[in-house]
């Protein structure tokens, strides 16, 4: 559920945000309020019923009448608090230590008539307030209100101090209420305290969690459900979260409507203890939160825009609960001007590669003028992009209790306020002080009501004569609905999908701070980042209060989710189709498994495979059932000819026949026609490692563990050149465009010139033309289909190496598994690499950048995979095949103990036949139908 929808809910005219920020309110009593009159008798004539309410700060009345203003004393302006002593032996109030009274300086009226508007300020010299209790005796409140206006006397350090110890005191003697359980056989496992967030309001109370559910138990009466209950069973997600710059969050997600709690501890350890406890329940089944495909998914456009960066947000800890952490979101349009908005024009967006302070040169100079001779720690903006206030610059029309609340009962001067569109993008691009990005809801168009003024709440006339209205539009939109639809569609066009990664980095990623946001020109005031204080080790009280406000107000730098540039999106996707009501927000981050896609690039892929890269081609459920045709098929056929373990097969160019190599020294050739074997060719006394079948389908090339390269010409049925080719074994070859490449456990890989056309029964040598050095072993390698020079390599110590073959050049290199690669291959599109190692992890790689943009725990060792299209076909040590759609990062189909051992090798032909080896020394062969 978005703030937009949570503030638009019905509420009791009484809210925590008629408080003070973060202020506590404990208890309230039933009374009489007898307002300042000539005499007695008038006072009693209009006396008002209501309740009284007793806050760390202040104390309030609340009429029963709404027709009468909420009263606020504020406890600094409170002379003192007493019990009544009437005057005369007859007076009407005296009845036995009923009656308060409270001397004040001020008095602030709030929502008479439940109108909302600005506080009304009375000011007036030791005022006499009298209330009667009508079931409570003095002594049962006055004793915490002289406590409460004794700390309001003191320094603000010392104030804290004193309410968190009386808060203490109180909160220690309430025990949960355990007739709340909804079970009373049901197991406690966790009893503590919290604090329960929502914006600008922390209200503290009791956790309990149960074999069954979790339940918040407030101390206070303020909400309208005295416990909040949770069933383990219906929560989606628990999130960790930063709350004030420390690691004391807890975002819990539960109910078809993805309802949230939010909780802050008074510690990480005991956040850790409930979450930890939480998550360990049997009824507790956490949605996978996909961290590591969701880059993935985005790249394949699988996901929108919109959806992504409302993931990252949820990743950096900003939160629709807590307004110093608001999801954040760029403006993308730079033209507020044209009668028409033309989204195939570059002019028509901002530049994304830079933050909003750095768009318009001329103030950035000024800026970086300043900068130079200010003190460290130096920074460029004296403002953030995203704080409180901001927030609620845009939502002010549809939150205006928040903003009273956080602007101390007052609304921003009329002419200060978000009017205009326009006008705030050219204060963003040109004052020295606003360097604002915007929020989710100028993407959702169901939550339009933001740019209208439709509760009609007066917020003052502006310089012009007009009063505070709708928001003025661009001349390019029709109504607000057209507005956002327009921006939702310019977030999602192509040309934002190219260069949103340029956002990404300056906002999530490595130029988010240090030397890279320097050269960037994104460095923020040093509060604003995670890590730069540390609240707890802080002992001066006025220091600490001080900083606690600072960050409040000040906003926060999202949490940083890459240290390295964040990959580009692969493919233009067409924009989504927007209708009012349409499910967004944070439900919104998580796709289902097999989510309903944009239009995918077309991928040349076998004929078979094609409707599986292609999302829109054919519908899931279908894909699975071409699939499983395999597994009730079983294998077309299957041999077991060799006397070892099958390290290699491929099938012929012609589609007619299966080579494998084994361990037994043995390259057998298998009619798929006949279905008997053509060839048997002992090629020496050590074990075949790899095999490669040439183009013309004449020569198979061949490494073994005796150092050597063979190439066997399958027209002559002999050997027709061989290579000593290193000082160990050959553990991969590759060849493409005439080069051949051999990789070994000697630590290289060696480029050698080997023509097709010379292949022919005459000797044909390959010719050595360069050597790629490695730290260890080189367990495999592979040639990008695209570039052809370009080929990556896998070590024995789990790097993966990018070398450029013709200038024998490292492009780059990646720790990416803790153990040894056992096989790396390139995307179809050359954009990316996949690897699995020893470690059991299958992680993707984007080629550009270097970022791992998926990383996955298998259950057993992948010991072999064929990557083609968005298809991915694995072989594990299990005997497992699996099938993924890496468009969509999900299992389509496994077919377990295909294999006695391990599944040591696969490969698919373009008509869409696999086939795979494996250590039980069988070759098998599917078709589909």
């Amino acid at each position: 559920m978005a703030f937009i929808e949570a503030v638009t809910q019905p509420k009791e005219r009484f809210s925590l945000l008629l408080l003070d920020p973060g202020e506590i309110y404990f208890e309230d009593f039933s009374v009489f309020y007898y307002p300042p009159s000539p005499s007695e008798d008038e006072a009693i004539k209009r006396k008002q019923k209501g309740r009284l309410k007793i806050c760390s700060k202040s104390v309030l009345f609340d009429p029963s009448d709404i027709q009468y203003p909420i009263l606020r004393f504020p406890l600094r302006d409170v002379v003192k608090v007493e019990s009544y002593d009437p005057q005369s032996l007859f007076s009407r109030l005296d009845s036995k230590n009923k009656v308060l009274q409270i001397v004040s300086n001020a008095v602030i009226g709030m929502k008479e008539g439940n109108v909302i508007e600005p506080f009304d300020f009375k000011r007036e010299k030791s005022v006499k307030h009298m209330f009667s209790l009508n079931y409570n005796t003095v002594d049962s409140c006055v004793p915490l209100m002289c406590q409460l206006h004794r700390a309001s006397t003191l320094s603000l350090a010392d104030q804290s101090n004193m309410i968190r110890a009386i808060v203490l005191s109180r909160q220690s003697r309430v025990k949960f209420n355990t007739s709340w359980l909804e079970d009373i056989y049901e197991k406690i496992i966790l009893e503590s305290q919290g604090d329960h967030i929502t914006p600008l309001v922390t209200n503290p109370g009791r956790i309990m969690l149960t074999c069954s559910r979790l339940y918040f138990q407030p101390f206070n009466n303020v909400d309208p459900n005295p416990v909040t209950k949770i069933k383990l069973s219906a929560i989606k997600r628990v999130i960790k979260r930063r709350f004030l710059l420390q690691q004391v969050g807890l975002e819990i997600y539960h109910g078809y409507d993805d309802a949230c709690l939010y909780l802050a501890m008074k510690t990480e350890e005991e956040r850790n203890i409930l979450y930890n406890e939480l998550v360990k329940q049997t009824d507790v089944h956490l949605e996978d939160m996909g961290t590591a495909s969701m880059t993935l998914k985005w790249q394949n456009g699988v996901i929108s825009n919109f959806d992504y960066l409302l993931y990252l947000n949820t990743m950096a800890d900003r939160s629709i609960n807590d307004l110093t952490q608001y999801p954040v979101f760029p403006w993308v349009i730079a033209d507020y001007t044209s009668p028409v908005l033309d989204l195939e024009s570059p002019s028509t967006f901002r530049d994304l590669s830079k933050p909003i302070g750095a768009l318009n040169q001329e103030r950035l100079a000024s800026l970086k003028e300043r900068a130079a001779e200010m003190p460290g720690p130096k920074f460029l903006y004296g403002s953030h992009y995203s704080t409180p206030g901001y927030v609620l610059f845009y939502l002010s029309r549809v939150a205006p209790d928040y903003v009273l609340c956080l602007q101390n009962g007052r609304f921003d001067h009329p002419d200060r306020m978000f009017n205009s569109v326009a006008e705030t993008w050219n204060n963003c691009l040109n004052s020295a002080t606003d360097f604002k990005e915007l929020i989710l809801e100028f993407y959702q168009p169901q939550y339009r009501d933001f740019l209208t003024n439709a509760n009609a709440i007066n917020f003052g006339i502006k310089q012009d004569g007009r009063s505070v209205a709708a928001v003025e539009l661009p001349p390019w939109a029709k109504d607000p609905h057209d507005f956002i639809s327009k921006n939702r569609e310019a977030l999602e066009c192509d040309y934002v999908s190219k260069n949103l990664h340029h956002w990404i980095d300056l906002i999530f990623g490595y130029k988010q701070c240090g030397k890279e946001a320097d050269e960037a020109d994104n460095l923020f005031y040093y509060l604003t980042y995670e890590g730069a204080v540390d609240l707890e080790s802080i002992k001066d009280p006025n220091e600490r209060a001080s900083l606690e406000v600072q960050i409040m107000e000040f906003g926060q730098t999202p949490k940083q989710l890459f240290t390295s540039p964040h990959p580009q999106r692969f493919s233009k996707v067409a924009a989504p189709v927007l209708e009012t009501g349409q499910a967004t927000g944070d439900s919104s981050l998580l796709p289902a498994e097999e989510p309903v896609s944009q239009s995918s690039p077309k991928i040349e892929v076998p004929i078979f495979l094609e409707t599986m890269a292609n999302a829109s081609d054919m519908d899931d459920i279908s894909i699975e059932k071409k699939w499983k045709s395999l597994e009730k098929n079983m294998p077309y056929l299957e041999h077991r000819l060799h006397k070892e373990a099958i390290t290699d097969v491929k099938f012929s160019a012609d589609l007619k026949s299966v080579f494998s190599v084994s361990q037994d020294t043995m390259l057998k050739m298998y009619s798929l026609e006949d279905q008997s074997q053509l060839r048997s060719v002992n090629m020496s006394t050590m074990a075949l490692s790899c095999c490669f079948v040439m183009p013309n389908g004449k020569t198979i090339i061949v490494g073994c563990w005796d150092n050597n390269i063979y190439l066997y010409s399958v027209e002559y049925g002999r050997v027709v050149g061989t290579a000593l080719a290193h000082d160990d074994a050959v553990s991969a070859i590759q060849w493409q465009n005439d080069t051949l490449l051999s990789a070994s456990w000697d630590s290289t890989v060696k480029v050698w010139h080997c023509p097709l056309q010379t292949q022919n029964a005459g000797s044909s040598n390959p010719e050595l033309m360069g050597e790629l050095d490695h730290d260890s072993g080189v367990s495999c390698l592979h040639c990008n289909p695209v570039d052809v020079s370009t080929v990556v390599c896998g070590t024995q110590e789990g790097g993966l190496f990018i070398w450029d073959t013709s200038s024998c050049y490292v492009v780059s290199q990646h720790q990416v598994h803790t153990g040894a690669v056992g096989t790396a291959q390139f995307s179809s599109d050359g954009l990316r690499v996949i690897s699995c190692g020893d470690d059991n992890f299958l992680n993707i790689l984007d080629v550009q950048t270097g970022t791992s943009i998926f990383s996955m725990h298998m259950d057993s060792k992948i010991r072999c995979l064929c990557w083609n299209g968005s298809i991915l076909l694995m072989g594990d040590e299990m005997g497992t095949l699996s099938l993924w759609d890496m468009n969509k990062v999900y299992l389509i189909n496994k077919w377990d103990k295909v294999h006695e051992g391990a599944v040591t090798c696969v490969d698919i032909s373009e008509d869409g036949q696999v086939v795979s080896g494996g250590e039980d020394r069988k070759v098998l062969v599917w078709r589909p139908k």
